[in-house]
C-alpha cells in the first residue's frame, strides 16, 4: 500500500494534481449552484411581477 501511495517517487506531482482537480470539480459544482438559484429567484421574481401586464 506504501508503494501505491508513493507513486514511484512521484507523489508529491501526482496527489497535487489529483487535489487540484478535486479542488476544481468543487467549484464548478459550486457555481453550477450559485448560477441555478440566481436563475431560480430571477424566474421567482419575474412570475411574482406578472400583475403589471398591459396585455391582460
Amino acid at each position: 500500500m506504501h508503494e501505491f501511495l508513493a507513486m514511484g517517487g512521484y507523489a508529491a506531482y501526482v496527489w497535487t494534481s489529483y487535489g487540484i482537480g478535486a479542488l476544481v470539480l468543487g467549484m464548478m459544482a459550486l457555481g453550477a449552484r450559485r448560477a441555478e438559484r440566481k436563475a431560480l429567484d430571477a424566474l421567482a421574481e419575474d412570475l411574482a411581477g406578472d400583475d403589471d401586464d398591459p396585455t391582460a
